[in-house]
């Protein structure tokens, strides 16, 4: 019987816009861990870090993290332009980590490239998502490579490069177009027409497309046709080793209050009120003994985040449901027993898992998300889960076995289900929910399930030729009109001061 053929040790190298805390960035840094495991050189370049608002990975020096791009365009221009500054911010990081070059590698890189170099055979593989404006300027850089060589050091004339980017859902989409009077609209539709065409050309550039669902799949075929090829699933994954939680005294968080949790970020897309409103139809006698937990990321930059904390507490209020901030692991076990929800700022990963592991349901409210990592987390604690019955949930979790899907609309199914897991579900039901949803984890959403599926994608790029790509002209006509476009606001600005 033959030896099967050792898998090849690349240099991989990841491009994330910020590396704040949220579902992308949590992907990006699973995805950056499960090719490390499978022992590639893994660097992971960022236009923005906030080691005080950021996952433990990416400031402890698990992941090799590098912050470029951070210095000539903001995040956005009088809060709006986000669309261009993200292209502009992503095209100045790309540009410092091809100026940066071989002086940035560390040595156990240089080492690895020294034997591939031998062997007449390194590969570099450069994973994109979000924003794909630099996925054209890396193809051009490798193309360039190998028509002339002599632009760069001797290391690097023989390594093969692919591109592959990671589709979570199509920017065009995320858009709103719906915001001021007719003038607006339109104003709004010509400054998105050519970051729309931008997108789908862009990430036509890169050699392989892959996507968090089937459901973003089936989106990406219908908004950009059969241009970028095959697009094939990779789901994002939960890492299931073992977490440690924070102790909390006596064992029982709140004394032992049963926790309905829900965990998002504070933004309004993702429907947190239908979670309190629900909670509210349990009505007094329901609710006694129990605690709606809202946590999730939270960042002071974003208005959205402070205007919509700022909101569901005002909805609880006017349900006569009593409310509590904290911002803090301390201050959160010290709320009085009389609070009724809880809102917790950017939850620390350690007391998530204390809330994921202590909690009796998860409540999971957004409609059409396009994956959504949280359930796969509670499911992964033996926590079932009450999702909305569109999107990603649909592709996680399984109805009457590791949860409940529910229409968003039906505000009194969804207060059902949360008061059949309090006070109806006995301890049998519990147990065999709470093995199947560890079992479907373990399976389908584990590290080491997507380092595979991973792994499979990259080599099937380089099984096959590149990807053709004739756009230099077109990078050059982008660049010179975005230059144009942020010259001509930034003049709008000054005249208007």
């Amino acid at each position: 019987m033959s030896k099967p053929t050792p898998r090849k040790k690349r240099t991989i190298t990841i491009l994330h816009p910020d590396l704040g805390i949220g579902g992308a960035e949590r992907l990006i840094l699973d995805v950056a861990l499960a090719l490390q495991s499978h022992d590639h050189a893994v660097r992971l370049y960022t236009s923005h870090r906030d080691p005080g608002h950021c996952f433990e990975e990416a400031r402890d020096g698990t992941l090799d993290v590098r912050v470029r791009g951070d210095s000539l365009f903001p995040d956005t221009i009088g809060g709006r332009f986000k669309v261009l500054c993200a292209v502009g911010r992503q095209v100045h990081l790309v540009a410092g980590l091809l100026m940066a070059g071989d002086g940035e590698r560390s040595q156990a890189e240089k080492k690895g490239e020294n034997e591939e170099d031998d062997d007449d055979d390194g590969e570099d593989v450069y994973i994109a998502d979000q924003v794909p404006a630099c996925v054209p300027i890396l193809k051009l850089y490798g193309m360039l490579v190998q028509s002339m060589p002599w632009l760069v050091s001797k290391s690097r004339k023989r390594r093969r490069q692919r591109i592959l980017f990671y589709c979570h859902f199509p920017d065009q989409l995320l858009a709103r177009r719906d915001e001021g009077g007719l003038v607006g609209k339109l104003v709004k539709a010509c400054y998105r027409y050519p970051f729309d065409r931008f997108e789908g050309w862009a990430m036509g550039a890169a050699d392989k497309v892959v996507a968090n669902s089937r459901f973003t799949c089936g989106v990406v075929a219908g908004v950009f046709g059969e241009g970028l090829g095959e697009v094939r699933v990779v789901y994002p994954c939960v890492d299931t080793g073992v977490s440690k939680g924070v102790e909390v005294e006596g064992g029982k968080l709140w004394g032992g209050k049963k926790i309905l949790l829900s965990i998002n970020r504070f933004e309004r897309k993702k429907d947190i009120a239908l979670a309190i409103r629900a909670y509210h139809g349990l009505g007094e006698e329901g609710r006694r003994g129990t605690r709606l937990v809202v946590a999730g990321g939270y960042d002071n930059r974003v208005a959205e985040n402070v205007q919509y904390h700022t909101e569901l507490d005002d909805l609880a209020k006017s349900l006569s449901l009593r409310t509590a901030t904290s911002k803090t692991v301390i201050s959160a076990l010290s709320i009085p027993d009389s609070i009724d929800v809880i809102f917790l700022l950017s939850v620390p990963s350690a007391f998530k898992q204390t809330l994921l592991s202590t909690a009796t349901l998860l409540i999971y409210t957004p409609s059409h998300e396009h994956f959504g990592i949280v359930p796969v987390e509670a499911m992964h604690s033996g926590l079932p889960v009450l999702a909305v019955n569109t999107g990603g949930p649909l592709e996680t979790v399984v109805e009457g076995k590791t949860g409940w899907l529910r229409d968003a609309r039906a505000i009194e199914d969804w207060t059902e289900v949360m008061h059949k897991v309090l006070w109806k579900m006995d301890a049998r039901e519990a147990a065999e929910i709470s093995a199947n949803a560890r079992a479907r984890v373990e399976e389908k959403f584990s590290l080491h399930a997507m380092g595979e599926r991973l792994e499979e994608e990259i080599q099937d790029m380089f099984d096959k030729d590149a990807r053709p790509f004739g756009g230099l002209w077109q990078v050059v006509a982008f660049g010179l009109a975005a230059m144009m476009m942020v010259i001509a606001i930034l003049v709008a600005v000054f005249r208007s001061l």
